[in-house]
């Protein structure tokens, strides 16, 4: 309370202690504003604007005063008195200014308000989208038959054999009889479904965390789309994230968990959809010019826990430096260039220990060395892992190449012509441990590289609005992509382009048009070709064309 509200109050105390001497017919309301009074005076104590002692102190002065204004005033006939008079204005000022004052409390505490939440609510922000999907996959019409894959590959007709290789394992999967699974050639329509609801909570200045649910499926960490016509039944949720950030101080972060994508970088190597579990931190020294922000990104993440015979595991380690330079406010460049390493993640082949005397496995941790289908997509060279003379396994197919990618990324902003942006990107990636000599010799000669790729790179042109948000904004991109079959995990690049994977190029267009506030239409055009042969065999081809048709809302 002010000192304005505590010298309205003394007056009106002032004007109503003297009540008990008026005429007999007023004593009773008199009584109730002097029971008011008092509890205005109360409440200013409590809310800590004056002590009880000069409180009491106050009220004792407005008793004499009003004691003596009494015996000075003369009586008249009927016994009433004449006491001290309260201007209107003064009444209206005490009233409004108590009225702000009371009304501003009651929002900071959440005391007078219907349905009000705590206070703790209010450092909760919620967030969502929910997409429904068109997606038209046309597959050429000289594509490779699934039986051909499966024929190049052995897969039809086990034992494996020692030479069996491929680039798409997916395309040569059989059933138990030995006929092939995949589709290659059969055009596919459907609709598909994602929503996601997440909760970023600020838990102090310095620490924050957040949690999100999607659609999706368990074994499928870069796509949370769910396809819909399962007979009507229900679909789960599942954690998509969950992590803890510490921002102790401005120019450095550290995240924990199941965390968004820490990389400044493209769906060239990472998924759109893919979030990383681990540890990540950002540095972004402060520099003298405020145009240029440096920054440096580490991050270390398992990608299996145990793996015999290695203790420690799957691991990716990367490092990104980079900076942004704001040239003008029309004007922003930013570069980064980042180095990744996969930590025992290339293929074995199998000591003959493994095996007893009839061919079969003895070893608990056979298959150890296995790049697994419930992790890759296609693309990346494989060859089968499994002991010389195993009679009776099925394929364990291992990566043929490590990988230790570099990777420089680049994005270029003009806003000359606003409110339409210009925004030209390139990303260029090449797989320094990919090494002929030394897949030939680990592999102890059941693949020999004589294509195959270790480099990739794409280039993208995007026009329109900054952010499609609102009604009539739009925008309009187009890309040329170029990934060879080892520059990068395959595992967790674009699941969309050429339905996942590396060994492909190819183009994107692309159309968003805002529909209302939060309400996007999205058109793309994708089509894909294979580079080289996904199972060895030259004349062996792959093409598709998706064509997706979308319609989200944020919230």
């Amino acid at each position: 309370m002010t000192f304005k509200t505590l010298r309205c109050g003394v007056l009106l105390a002032s004007a109503l202690l003297s009540a008990p001497v008026w005429a007999e017919d007023s004593r009773a309301s008199l009584e109730a504003l002097r029971q008011t009074t008092l509890n205005l005076i109360n409440a200013l104590v409590d809310s800590g604007a004056i002590t009880r002692q000069k409180a009491d102190e106050l009220i004792k002065k407005a008793e004499q005063d009003a004691a003596a204004t009494v015996a000075q005033t003369p009586k008249r006939a009927d016994n009433t008195v004449r006491v001290q008079y309260v201007p209107e204005v003064v009444k209206s000022e005490m009233r409004e200014q108590i009225k702000q004052e009371v009304l501003e409390q009651a929002k900071r505490e959440h005391w007078a308000t219907p349905n009000a939440i705590p206070d703790w609510l209010d450092r909760i922000k919620w967030e969502g989208d929910l997409r429904l999907r068109e997606q038209l996959d046309r597959f050429d019409e000289n594509n490779a038959t699934p039986f051909d894959y499966a024929t190049a590959a052995g897969t039809n007709a086990p034992p494996p054999l020692p030479n069996d290789q491929t680039r798409a394992a997916e395309f040569a999967k059989v059933n138990g009889q030995g006929i092939p699974t995949a589709n290659t050639t059969e055009d596919r329509d459907r609709l598909r479904l994602r929503a996601r609801l997440g909760m970023l909570a600020r838990l102090s200045d310095e620490w924050s965390g957040g949690v999100r649910l999607a659609t999706g499926s368990n074994s499928d960490r870069v796509s949370t789309n769910q396809t819909l016509g399962q007979d009507f039944n229900k679909y789960t949720l599942l954690l998509d994230r969950a992590y803890l950030k510490f921002d102790p101080t401005d120019w450095l972060s550290l995240t924990g968990g199941r965390i968004p994508n820490p990389w400044f970088s493209t769906d060239l190597v990472w998924d759109e959809d893919l979030n990383f579990e681990g540890l990540a931190a950002n540095f972004r020294p402060v520099l003298s010019s405020s145009r240029v922000k440096p920054f440096v990104t580490l991050g270390a993440f398992p990608l299996q826990e145990e793996n015999p015979p290695s203790s420690s595991g799957r691991w990716l380690r990367g490092v990104q430096g980079g900076t942004q330079w704001d040239f003008s406010p029309d004007m922003r460049l930013k570069v980064g260039l980042a180095w990744y390493d996969y930590q025992d993640l290339a293929g074995e082949v199998e000591p003959a220990s493994a095996l007893d005397s009839t061919g079969n496995p003895i070893t608990a941790n056979y298959g150890q060395y296995e790049y697994g289908n419930g992790l890759r997509q296609k693309g990346n060279s494989l060859f089968v892992t499994n002991a010389l003379g195993d009679t009776g396994s099925t394929p364990y197919w291992g990566l043929a190449a490590e990988f230790r990618p570099v990777n420089l990324t680049a994005s270029l902003e003009l806003a000359q012509f606003a409110p339409v942006h210009v925004v030209l990107s390139g990303d260029w990636v090449k797989n320094t441990a990919f090494d002929r000599a030394q897949i030939l010799s680990r592999t102890q000669g059941r693949i020999n590289l004589t294509d195959g790729s270790d480099q990739g790179y794409q280039y993208r042109l995007t026009v329109g609005t900054a952010e499609v948000r609102n009604r009539r904004d739009w925008q309009l991109s187009v890309a040329y992509r170029h990934l060879g079959s080892d520059a990068v995990l395959d595992a967790f690049t674009d699941s969309d382009f050429g339905l996942g994977g590396t060994n492909l190029k190819g183009y994107l267009l692309g159309a968003q048009y805002g529909l209302d506030r939060n309400t996007v239409l999205n058109l793309r055009w994708l089509s894909a070709d294979s580079i080289d042969s996904f199972s060895f065999i030259a004349d062996h081809k792959f093409a598709v064309d998706l064509f997706q048709a979308d319609v989200s809302v944020k919230f």
